[in-house]
C-alpha cells in the first residue's frame, strides 16, 4: 500500500470518535496540497479498511462524502479517482465590492465552503440516466433533428416541457408558444432586447433582489427600478408609484427573502396593466408546503414565464424555456434566432427523453430528498452555533435567509466570513434602496457535515463581531 504509506495514514493516528470525519478530512486535504492530483486513483474500499483496520463502512463514507463534494468520483471498472482540486484556506481573499463583481463569483482560492446562493448539487447530476438517454437519442435520431431546425426549439422538447409545466406549475401553454432558450439568462436578454425595441428603458424589479437579474437587464440597456418587497412579496402599491408598466418578479419563492406572493397582492398585481416578466427560478424545490401555481396561468396573455434546469440539474446545461403573451412571441422568436439559431440539438432530445420516460420526475424526487437533509443539517448548525439569527426561506429553495439584531455592516461580515474560508452573500448586495443587514446562504452544494462546519465558523467569527 504505497499510497496509504504516502498519505501517511496509520491506524494509530485514527481517533476513538469521528473516524469518519478523520478519515475525510485526510484525504481531502491531499486532494488540497497536490499529493493526490486529479486523475489519481484511490485504493479500494475493502484494501483502504483492512490496512488502516476500520470498517468497511467507515471508508466506502468517507469516498461517498468527498464525491457529494466533487473532488472524487467512482465508477464500475474504473475505481475512485480524484476529479478535482479542495480549495484550502490559505490565501485570504476579499468579497468584491459590487460595482467590480460579477455574479456567479468564480472559485476563491481562500474559500473551502462556499455558501453562494444559486449553485444546486452538482454531484447529483443523473450521469446513468443521462447516458442512457443519450444512447437512445443517438439511435433515433434523424438528420433533420440534427440540423438548424426551429429557433424555437425541437418539437419534442416542446411538446414534453408543455405537458410538464401545466402538470407541475399549471402554466397554461402549448408547444407552439414555448420558445427553448439557453437559460433565465437569455430569456431576460430576449424580453429586454424586445422590449427596447418598442421604446421601453425602465423595468420595476423587487427589492431585495437578485443582483444577477438586475445587472441582465442593465446590461441589455434596460433600467431596473426598486420596488420594496416585504413579508407579503412585492409592494403592489410601490409598484403603482412608479408608473411602470413591466416589472420582473419572483413570486412563487422570492429571491432572496423566500417568501411567497400573498394571494391579495397575485390579485393587485394582475388588475395592473402590463408585462409581467415571471422568473420561477426553483420551482422544483418543495419541501414544507405545497407548491404555488404560477402567476401565468392566472393570466397567461399578461405574463411571460421563464426557468430553467439551472437548479435542478446543471446551470451548465444552458437549458431553459420562456413562454411569453402571444402578442410577443413573434418578436421574441426573431430574437431568438438572430441570437444563435437555436438552442444545442441532442441535449434538447435528451432531456425530451427524461422528461418522457419519468427520469426526470424520479431525479427531482432524489434531489429533494438530498436537500432537505441539507437544510436541516444548515439549520441545526445555525441554531447552535448562530442562536441570535433570524432564519427566513426556509420552506422552498436551495438557499436561506438570516438576518441579525443591532446595526451590523453585513459587507464587512461576509468579508470576515470569506476571510475564515467560508463564502456568503451580504443582504446588501441584492439591494438597491436601504434596509436591514443580512446573508444569504446557500446550502445545495455542500454535504451535511460540512454545511455543520460552515455553521460552526460562522458562529466564531459572529460571536467575535457582537463583542466588538
Amino acid at each position: 500500500m504505497d499510497q496509504i504509506d504516502f498519505l501517511e495514514l496509520h491506524p494509530g493516528a485514527a481517533p476513538a470518535k469521528g473516524v469518519t470525519a478523520w478519515l475525510v478530512d485526510a484525504l481531502r486535504a491531499a486532494i488540497g496540497d497536490g499529493r493526490l492530483a486529479a486523475g489519481a486513483r484511490l485504493p479500494a474500499t475493502r484494501a483502504l479498511a483492512g490496512d488502516l483496520g476500520l470498517s468497511r463502512g467507515v471508508v466506502v463514507e468517507a469516498y461517498q462524502r468527498l464525491t457529494d463534494e466533487g473532488l472524487l468520483s467512482g465508477r464500475t471498472g474504473a475505481g475512485t479517482v480524484v476529479t478535482g482540486l479542495a480549495a484550502q484556506p490559505q490565501t485570504q481573499s476579499r468579497p468584491r465590492e459590487p460595482s467590480a463583481m460579477r455574479l456567479p463569483l468564480p472559485p476563491s482560492p481562500g474559500v473551502d465552503l462556499d455558501l453562494s446562493p444559486g449553485v444546486p448539487d452538482l454531484s447529483a447530476f443523473p450521469r446513468a440516466a443521462w447516458l442512457r438517454a443519450e444512447r437512445a437519442v443517438l439511435a433515433t435520431a434523424t438528420n433533420a433533428d440534427l440540423g438548424y431546425g426551429d429557433p424555437r426549439g425541437n418539437p419534442r422538447l416542446r411538446g414534453e416541457l408543455a405537458g410538464w409545466l401545466a402538470r407541475t406549475r399549471g402554466v397554461q401553454t402549448g408547444p407552439d408558444d414555448l420558445i427553448v432558450v439557453s437559460g433565465v439568462a437569455q430569456a431576460l436578454a430576449l424580453l429586454a432586447q424586445t422590449l427596447r425595441t418598442r421604446g421601453g428603458t425602465e423595468v420595476a424589479v423587487e427589492d431585495p433582489g437578485s443582483r444577477g437579474t438586475r445587472d441582465e437587464l442593465a446590461h441589455w440597456g434596460l433600467r431596473p427600478v426598486p420596488v420594496p418587497v416585504d413579508d407579503e412579496g412585492l409592494r403592489v402599491d410601490r409598484l403603482a408609484a412608479t408608473g411602470l408598466e413591466t416589472v420582473l418578479l419572483t413570486p412563487a419563492h422570492q429571491f432572496p427573502t423566500g417568501v411567497v406572493l400573498s394571494p391579495a397582492r397575485r390579485r393587485a398585481l394582475l388588475a395592473r396593466p402590463g408585462l409581467i416578466i415571471e422568473d420561477d427560478y426553483d420551482a422544483e424545490h418543495r419541501y414544507d408546503r405545497a407548491p404555488v401555481a404560477a402567476l401565468q396561468a392566472s393570466a397567461p396573455d399578461r405574463v411571460a414565464y421563464t426557468g430553467s434546469v439551472s437548479k435542478s440539474l446543471a446551470p451548465g446545461m444552458r437549458l431553459g424555456w420562456l413562454i411569453a403573451p402571444r402578442a410577443r412571441h413573434a418578436d421574441l422568436v426573431t430574437a431568438k434566432h438572430a441570437s444563435d439559431l437555436g438552442n444545442p440539438a441532442l441535449p434538447q432530445l435528451i432531456f425530451a427523453h427524461l422528461l418522457a420516460g419519468g427520469d426526470y420526475e424520479r431525479h427531482l424526487r432524489t434531489v429533494r430528498r438530498r436537500q432537505v437533509r441539507r437544510r436541516d443539517a444548515l439549520l441545526h448548525g445555525l441554531r447552535e452555533h448562530v442562536p441570535h439569527a433570524r432564519v427566513e426561506g426556509v420552506a422552498a429553495g436551495l438557499h436561506l435567509l438570516i438576518t441579525l439584531p443591532g446595526p451590523t455592516d453585513d459587507t464587512e461580515l461576509a468579508r470576515r466570513l470569506e476571510e475564515d474560508g467560508v463564502r456568503v452573500h451580504p443582504l446588501s448586495w441584492h439591494r438597491l434602496l436601504d434596509g436591514p443587514p443580512g446573508l444569504v446562504l446557500g446550502y445545495a452544494a455542500l454535504p451535511p457535515d460540512r454545511l455543520l462546519e460552515a455553521a460552526r465558523r460562522m458562529g466564531r467569527v459572529l460571536g467575535a463581531q457582537r463583542t466588538r
